[in-house]
């Protein structure tokens, strides 16, 4: 056990360090940073932003009673429902070079060879995308705290933290995904392409099952990344959502492991 953590712990390392030189890593986190900056001041400032609406329903006030609005939960329940959109996009190119990138080096082949378990290999890099990622929001929590630190009454911290968490947990779906479709191709843009193709399928499989109706049509619906991920931010507490995230993590690290298994198939 000490063995494969400390196997993890080393391509943990090596996966972080090379996001943190890499010129394009650093180019989709300032890409990041600037659209969430531009969501977060259209949502609360915009002209149909958070405080025009709480100004207008003020002057409807006046005249007769109006139902209030939860400023605080309103802003972060939009703002993190626009971040989940913007990783649609950001992450199919923040997880396409994970395999992708060892094949075009002929790296993978050592990889593959190599004692290193494929598991250990798989989660560390995981690990690695992953705090990176996280890295990313730290200038939006920052952000996100100097809105709501003005709001009175104070937001329960209970809704923000588990906004955040499934933030971080759809984030690691995706970019687990991402990496089994990354050890498939060396072609990087390809990865990504079909990252996202299959981002936007999960995305809208909801919206599918409706049509569909019936048990298969539920059935479906359960495996919608939007359906769950908007459950955890409107601050609804749901072990099948935390269940269906780590399920996907999960199975995108099995099918990862059992590519670059194959791959060692094909080599012995």
């Amino acid at each position: 056990m000490g063995v494969v953590l400390g196997n993890i712990i080393a391509i943990y390392r090596r996966e972080l360090q090379s996001y943190f030189v890499s010129p394009l890593a650093y180019a989709i986190a300032g890409v990041f940073w600037l659209l969430s900056g531009l969501f977060f001041v259209l949502i609360l400032m915009g002209p149909e932003g958070i405080l025009q609406t709480v100004a207008a329903y003020d002057l409807q006030e006046q005249q007769f009673p109006v139902p209030p609005i939860d400023v605080p939960y309103e802003f972060l329940r939009a703002f993190l429902d626009r971040i989940g959109w913007l990783l649609l996009f950001i992450l199919p190119v923040l997880s396409m070079g994970l395999y992708a990138e060892e094949r075009k080096r002929g790296t993978l082949e050592l990889l593959a060879t190599s004692p290193l378990t494929n598991w250990a290999v798989a989660v560390g890099k995981l690990l690695g995308v992953l705090t990176f990622f996280t890295t990313m929001i730290v200038p939006i929590l920052a952000l996100e705290t100097v809105a709501l630190s003005a709001s009175n009454p104070p937001i329960s911290p209970a809704i923000p933290l588990l906004g955040h968490l499934a933030l971080i947990l759809l984030a690691a779906a995706i970019l687990s995904l991402g990496m089994f479709i990354s050890s498939l191709t060396d072609s990087t843009i390809l990865s990504a392409f079909l990252t996202f193709a299959l981002i936007i399928l999960l995305f809208f499989v909801d919206f599918i099952a409706k049509n569909i109706g019936g048990f298969v049509g539920e059935t479906l619906g359960h495996f919608s990344l939007l359906k769950h991920y908007n459950s955890l931010v409107q601050g609804i507490f749901d072990t099948s959502s935390l269940m269906l995230f780590a399920s996907y993590i999960i199975f995108g690290i099995f099918l990862t492991a059992q590519s670059i298994d194959a791959l060692r198939f094909q080599r012995s």
